[in-house]
């Protein structure tokens, strides 16, 4: 009964993620706001007549819902398979150690899981009790290498799951070995912490499904914009309402004609358009082994002004080499060894070989790259299967073994003889460190090992066997840009190993033995990126837990830091209950070249405290890692990139698979193209109503409106089509030090749409006016009205001009340099322009009685009038690039916009098609 009542109280423990059947998500898709619009028009124009748009209309639409339906569908299951865990796991029911295999749906916080030696795929999140797991959190982090997680220490503090990672099993995660925790040395014991959706993996599954909106300003001001429109089409409304009614028509004619003209005025595509680029530019990051988890992002990474770096594993090679060993004791340091192999045998010796958290599995070593160095190192290997190894060492629950080379034999004692570790204290970035207590053969001695930060570990040990020269000899060795380690040990009762000791009994008094220097190479490519960041404005910082002096020697070989830079160093004391916080400043080098910083000793938590600090100070700010222990600053960042072997990590919204920092300015360089064709496709959509909206408002004033086939021409074969391959373009080869802008409320911008819409309006009143004044006009019939009596000159004349529009918005909108290549590299576009206006100049010119009759248009005799509407087309295109003010800095306020827009016609038409913008050279008079 007390089971049962659990159970109702924790629910089952599934990540359960329904899949909805196809007809309940066509009802969800149909009741989108987009379709509901969608519905909306098409009864509209079905009831006006419109039947052939409207049918294409309800074709395209039904084909969009259901390519939209198969991928949500599809997306769901495959959401579903990965949430839902479902397995046959082993508890212990009540402290007399009777086991029961229960479903893992069953279980509950409190459950104490036997883990086999084999491992499993944990069903839920479970904090380890006895043993010590080997664990892949590559789902959860990216991370590729196996992970050991040991047994949460004895103590009263409270846990926590984020503040003792080392002790959590989570949910989701690979157990790839278990062992030290039964009776016979095998397996493990872990309780129940968290099931279902409060695990870690449950958490996970929630980010996907309801993920946290973008703050970005784009996207605010795109829907910002819309009610711009919608108070346009209100004004509309009520001209058309007020010209009908005045002209006495009938009252379904007037309703629909009125708000016919909401459905023109405010595109429903517009959301949907401005993704396109966004999604091309996906696309070109996938071919790039570059992946997406959260594609609104890519445009965030056009507005990136600061990035950060993790250093080791990102900026710095992944594997260490060991450069040399130094003992060192109460009278100072030995000479340096340059191979630990070669040390006496005798406690640092045996240190280097027994401190690590490798294990073996199925005879393969497996850890931490650096402590795989280490041992090598040495010489020493780790044996295999522990549980016929208690009879040797006289002990249980041997964790691992580790044995001198076979050649050596020496008489000093147990240093030359097999070790058995039988606690580890796994390394906390918090405590930048971590220990082991060992046995030797026969279980003779027993002594605790110590490694991690030199003032970590000098801090722990009895100041008297700490060398005089400890503190000179590490700012020598972390100045060369060495990863330092200094070892510790100290002897313990061999009884009192034989139960778990506490980390802090284990920690302190300890006796200093010496120093481990590494060197860490710098890739390659870090200097190159450097060197791109700095040219495009965009600041670089490090974050590492590394010592200061060996990240600003790895500062300086990436080119982050100049050669002959001021550095500045200011060491941090957080606050405590013995003392207040402190800064302690200190110079070091002079000449300023560039401004960069360095943060070292720094822990997970902190690298996500200063991510969010520094987007407090409005940077846009991304950063680079490799996961292992950067995930939440990664998750935090504007745009996080984990360098990760995965196609998808939960770590960060960007993946890729190049393990160096290259894939950094590519971003940057995509993300700036995404933003500015998103800003195009934004004007363009936003100039396509304009056109639309002044064509039917100026027809419906002399009683007459565009035909069904002439909407179809104006909305499927010329505006859909160059929307669709706007964003084909590729980006810029290089990173400008400008960045675009994401806003689409700021003067040049409003500015430039106001005055397009003026001249598009102009344009279309002086076709219809050039028409009125031709001798052979003939006026329309005034008792018919709408398309009743089509084909007329006032038709025709404005379809003509409005058509040119269309294709010279989409050329005026679409800007290259800086951030996107020329536009002649989009050859689709460019192609596209060029035969639509050719269709649209023959169907001026010498439109055939054939498509004169299907489009309903005027076949005017006079060719010297065609020509002239032809010569006018061309004179909105080049207007237009006079009033594009997007590309030309404001000049001071005494200088008016119209003026400088004039002065660079000539330069924009070269800009868009060349490399570079001469906008200004021309606001200079060069």
């Amino acid at each position: 009964f007390g089971a049962s009542l659990v159970r109702t109280l924790y629910g089952t423990n599934l990540i359960d993620v329904p899949v909805k059947s196809y007809m309940k998500l066509l009802v969800e898709e149909v009741l989108n706001p987009f379709y509901v619009f969608q519905v909306f028009s098409v009864i509209l124009w079905m009831c006006d007549n419109y039947y052939l748009y409207a049918s294409i209309i309800v074709v395209i639409s039904f084909i969009s819902i259901g390519v939209s339906l198969y991928e949500t569908r599809k997306q769901s299951i495959t959401l579903s398979n990965m949430a839902r865990l479902v397995t046959r796991v082993t508890i212990r029911r009540n402290s007399g150690g009777e086991e029961d295999c229960v479903s893992s749906d069953e279980l509950v916080p409190g459950d104490c899981l036997l883990i086999p030696q084999e491992g499993l795929l944990l069903p839920c999140d479970a904090v380890l009790l006895t043993g010590e797991c080997l664990v892949n959190e590559s789902m959860l982090t990216g991370e590729s290498v196996p992970v050991l997680k040991t047994t949460l220490p004895v103590g009263e503090k409270k846990y926590c799951p984020e503040t003792e990672r080392r002790h959590t099993l989570f949910c989701g995660t690979q157990l790839i070995q278990a062992k030290g925790g039964g009776e016979d040395g095998c397996g493990a014991v872990a309780v129940v912490t968290s099931t279902g959706f409060f695990t870690a993996k449950g958490h996970l599954i929630s980010s996907i499904l309801y993920p946290q909106p973008i703050n970005f300003r784009f996207y605010k001001d795109a829907f910002k914009f819309l009610f711009i429109l919608g108070f346009f089409a209100f004004i509309g409304s009520i001209y058309i309402f007020v010209v009908l009614y005045k002209a006495k028509v009938s009252l379904k004619t007037l309703i629909i004609r009125s708000l016919d003209i909401v459905t023109i005025a405010v595109p429903p595509a517009l959301p949907a358009a401005i993704t396109t680029g966004t999604i091309y530019a996906q696309n070109r990051l996938k071919r790039k082994e570059i992946f997406c988890i959260s594609p609104p992002r890519i445009n965030v990474g056009g507005k990136v002004s600061l990035f950060c770096f993790d250093k080791t594993g990102t900026l710095t090679e992944e594997g260490l080499d060991v450069w040399g060993v130094m003992q060192g004791g109460p009278a100072g340091f030995s000479d340096l060894v340059p191979d630990p192999s070669r040390l006496p045998p005798g406690p640092l010796l045996s240190g280097l070989a027994c401190c690590h958290s490798v294990t073996l599995l199925r005879g393969h070593a497996l850890g931490d790259p650096l402590e795989l160095k280490m041992i090598d190192s040495t010489g020493w290997e780790p044996d295999g299967d522990s549980r016929t190894l208690d009879e040797e060492f006289g002990i249980s629950k041997v964790l691992a073994v580790m044995r001198p080379p076979s050649h050596c034999h020496h008489s000093q004692g147990s240093s030359s003889e097999a070790v058995a570790i039988l606690q580890r204290f796994p390394f906390s970035s918090a405590l930048q460190r971590m220990s082991v207590v060992t046995v030797s053969c026969g279980g003779r001695a027993a002594f605790a090992f110590i490694k991690g930060a030199p003032e970590t570990v000098a801090g722990l040990c009895r100041p008297e066997t700490v060398p005089p020269q400890f503190s000179s000899q590490l700012r020598h060795f972390s100045s060369e840009g060495l990863r330092v380690l200094a070892v510790a040990y100290k002897p313990l009762d061999v009884n009192s190993v034989c139960l778990s000791v506490l980390r802090e009994e284990v920690e302190e008094d300890m006796q200093f033995l010496g120093l481990l220097m590494m060197k860490n190479l710098v890739k390659q490519e870090s200097p190159k990126v450097m060197d791109i960041l700095r040219v495009a404005s965009i600041r670089s910082v490090m974050v590492t837990g590394d010592n200061i002096l060996t990240a600003v020697n790895v500062a300086k070989s990436c080119r982050m830091l100049g050669a002959e830079e001021k550095v500045i160093f200011v060491i941090a004391t957080p606050h405590t209950a013995e003392s207040r916080p402190t800064l302690r400043f200190m110079l070091v080098s002079f000449q300023v070249l560039m401004r960069a910083t360095v943060f070292a000793r720094m822990t997970p938590e902190q690298k996500t405290q200063l991510v969010k600090e520094l987007q407090n100070m409005n940077y846009r700010v991304g950063m680079c890692g490799d996961g292992a222990n950067d995930c939440g600053a990664l998750r935090a960042a504007d745009v996080g990139i984990s360098l990760s072997e995965a196609e998808a990590s939960v770590a960060s919204p960007f993946t890729s698979k190049t393990q160096n920092i290259s894939c950094v300015p590519l971003l940057i360089r995509e993300g700036r193209c995404s933003l500015v064709t998103s800003s195009s496709l934004f004007r363009y959509m936003a100039l396509y109503s304009v056109v639309q909206f002044c064509s039917v408002i100026i027809l419906c004033t002399v009683k007459t409106s565009p035909g069904d086939l002439q909407f179809v021409l104006w909305d499927l074969l010329l505006v859909t089509l160059l929307a669709l391959v706007m964003g084909l373009g590729g980006p810029s080869e290089e990173l400008q030090p400008s960045r675009p802008s994401a806003s689409l409320l700021t003067l040049p911008v409003l500015g430039s749409l106001f005055i397009h819409s003026c001249v598009i309006a102009v344009g279309q009143i002086a076709a219809l006016l050039l028409t009125f004044s031709q001798s052979w006009f003939v006026p329309l019939n005034s008792t018919v009205f709408g398309t009743e009596n089509l084909p007329n000159m006032e038709d025709t004349s404005v379809f003509d001009l409005s058509g040119f529009q269309y294709i010279i918005m989409a050329v005026v909108v679409t800007k290259g340099y800086p951030h996107k290549k020329p536009i002649y590299h989009n050859w689709i576009f460019l192609g596209l322009v060029i035969i639509q206006f050719a269709v649209m100049v023959w169907l001026v010119l010498y439109p055939g009685s054939f498509f004169s009759h299907y489009l309903q248009l005027y076949n005017f005799s006079d060719m010297n009038f065609k020509l002239l509407l032809v010569a006018m087309a061309m004179l909105n295109f080049f207007i237009c690039f006079d009033v594009e003010v997007s590309e030309v800095r404001l000049p001071p306020k005494r200088t008016s916009i119209l003026r400088v827009c004039v002065s660079s016609t000539v330069c924009d038409l070269l800009a868009i098609f060349s490399h570079q913008s001469v906008s200004a050279h021309c606001l200079r008079g060069e």
